[in-house]
């Protein structure tokens, strides 16, 4: 079972930046594509961005590109989500997950990821 542990958020201005990473242990973390996806209060969580296993590959959802970067460290056995250009829609509950199925395709579905991370409070003020 994969554990996984969210960091970096916090409360910042519009127009500012945040780093948020997500630390995993428990299995071959490099095998995975891991997901950043985001819950804004009252709302479903949605995806944000992934990225594959070695890391060549990456997406994002329309409202973050440009302003997100995900990447990851196969090594550290992390990855992260360079979040630059913050808006106040950008608020929200960030949760890191890797793929349930080794080496696949990116997804955007949540049900293609699992072992949930607590999240971490990403709160973007106007």
């Amino acid at each position: 079972q994969v554990q996984l542990v969210e960091s970096g958020g916090g409360l910042v201005q519009a127009g500012g930046s945040l780093r948020l990473s997500c630390a995993a242990s428990g299995r071959t973390f490099s095998m995975y594509s891991m997901g950043w996806f985001r819950q804004a209060p009252g709302k479903e969580r949605e995806f944000v961005a992934a990225i594959s296993p070695r890391g060549s590959s990456t997406d994002y959802t329309d409202s973050v590109k440009g302003r997100f970067t995900i990447s990851r460290d196969n090594v550290k056995n992390t990855v992260s989500l360079q979040m630059n250009s913050l808006k106040p829609e950008d608020t929200a509950v960030y949760y890191c997950a890797p793929s349930l199925q080794p080496w696949g395709a990116l997804s955007r579905k949540m049900a293609d990821f699992g072992s949930w991370g607590q999240g971490t409070q990403v709160t973007v003020s106007s």
